[in-house]
């Protein structure tokens, strides 16, 4: 991490930094859902507290950020008859709800019947004759019952509100090819409307600040700048605007408001603004807890590196009795991690296949599908596409890295299909994949492909692929979060 993102983290969570934050406001809870991911679903505060909003127009905010449980599980008592039921009665008299009432119902009642499912794991309650393409089951999930509740609720219910605010190229639009494909597909994908988008804002439960991180760095960055203060400035004056224009951001200090960057200067930009940093869901390729990533409201982004922006040929390979190589990496010297991995493992066992440049000839997408595991070694950033190379090419990747949080971990189990090796096992990576019986090896490569399917990027997106697992991993930060009407 450079000095200058050090001191501007610390800025960021200085007292005297949080200028935005309002002494009016009265509650934002952060609930404990106990569904299934445990740095996700643990209440948290944020502190701290003083005057003035980002936009003026619209009055001081009703809310703030405060811990409102103090176990790990919301009591059932805490929801009444009405919130499960959606607010629609209480006893016999009609009563009129707020729409953000209403909206906060509904959510209620999703996270009442998740709950419920949650309960029921080792009891399916998913029917064969739900229609459904694809049912969620087996060891790859934490908890496959709730997963499926949890998804087929966000699939009836959830609203997003896409701000219009901004014009293209650094708003509206992103990079659909190289490594930050996920990054403009889902800009894109928000953009067509047609998932998940209202265009009412006032039923949204969340909303979507449509700017590319890979477009500022594009268009305002200017190499060799000691700062960029250009990009963060933007973004400042972006999120002052919406503010200003209209009463969401303040209604929430930006809790229920989201962003998404693949690129490594994401988090970084987002500390210009102290609520987007502290406050808002981020969604971030560059997912380092060290440098402020907060499972318990930001989302890990995977990183695809799509060289010609389609997927065609890259899924699948041959089967494990036909993978040759017990283990593979190519790459450069990016970063600490690939200096130790190179130096102790470079081209000195034909094993443990390590290169820095692959030798003439050599196709790395087929010396990919002939590995059992594969290495995916952080580089300059925790990030590393080679985790979805991985997965798409079914091998079981190996995870090497410090600080990071796989995609999708509130879901997904990667103890059942990767191995986890610490830095400091690196010169023992062949000691502990051979340690690694046949059977459960078998196991675990069965586990890489049929999760494969959540890492797909489609041209049309199909049910249970990557887009709809992105707005699942927004879906669950905000079913964690509840806003309470003024008093």
């Amino acid at each position: 991490m450079t000095s200058a993102l050090r001191n501007l983290l610390h800025a960021a969570a200085d007292p005297h930094a949080r200028e935005y934050y309002s002494d009016a406001a009265r509650n934002i809870s952060f609930l404990a859902l106990h569904f299934p991911y445990p740095k996700l679903l643990s209440s948290f505060s944020i502190g701290g507290s003083s005057t003035g909003n980002v936009g003026d127009d619209h009055g001081s905010s009703n809310l703030n950020v405060s811990i409102s449980l103090h176990d790990k599980k919301l009591r059932n008592e805490e929801l009444s008859s009405a919130e499960r039921r959606g607010f629609m009665t209480s006893g016999i008299h009609r009563i009129r709800y707020s729409r953000s009432e209403k909206a906060e119902a509904i959510l209620a009642k999703a996270r009442f019947s998740i709950r419920e499912a949650a309960r029921n794991n080792n009891h399916s309650f998913i029917s064969s004759s739900s229609g459904s393409d694809y049912v969620p089951q087996g060891p790859i999930y934490h908890n496959a019952n709730a997963f499926y509740r949890s998804y087929t609720e966000m699939e009836k219910v959830f609203k997003i509100y896409v701000y219009e605010e901004g014009e293209a190229p650094i708003f509206h639009d992103g990079p659909c090819r190289s490594i930050y494909t996920t990054e403009g597909r889902f800009i894109h994908e928000m953009e067509r409307g047609e998932l998940y988008r209202t265009r009412d804002a006032e039923e949204a439960h969340v909303y979507f600040m449509p700017f590319s991180v890979v477009a500022m760095v594009q268009y305002l960055y200017e190499p060799g700048a000691i700062d960029m203060d250009a990009i963060g400035n933007t973004l400042a004056d972006y999120v002052h605007t919406i503010a200003h224009n209209h009463p969401f951001w303040n209604r929430s200090l930006g809790a229920d408001h989201f962003m998404l960057s693949c690129h490594d200067w994401g988090p970084y930009t987002s500390s210009y603004v102290p609520l987007l940093f502290n406050n808002s869901i981020r969604v971030l390729c560059n997912a380092n807890t060290s440098e402020g990533f907060n499972p318990r409201k930001d989302a890990t982004l995977p990183e695809i590196n799509l060289k010609f922006g389609e997927i065609t040929g890259l899924l699948g390979g041959p089967p494990p009795s036909e993978r040759s190589i017990l283990a593979f990496f190519a790459g450069g010297l990016h970063g600490d991690i690939r200096h130790i991995l190179l130096n102790h493992w470079k081209e000195k066992d034909p094993d443990i296949r390590v290169y820095e440049n692959l030798p003439p000839n050599v196709s790395y997408e087929t010396m990919l599908k002939n590995s059992k595991f594969c290495l995916c070694p952080s580089g300059y950033e925790v990030a590393s596409p080679r985790v979805v190379e991985a997965i798409y090419s079914e091998c079981v990747p190996v995870l090497i890295s410090d600080h990071y949080v796989p995609p999708f971990s509130d879901v997904l189990n990667w103890k059942k299909f990767s191995v986890v090796v610490g830095v400091e096992d690196i010169p023992n990576i062949k000691t502990i994949l051979m340690g690694i019986s046949e059977a459960k090896y078998l196991k675990m490569q069965m586990r890489v492909k049929q999760v494969q399917r959540h890492f797909v990027l489609n041209g049309t997106p199909k049910r249970f692929d990557l887009f709809h697992m992105i707005v699942h991993s927004v879906w669950l930060r905000r079913l964690n979060l509840r806003l309470r009407a003024s008093v």
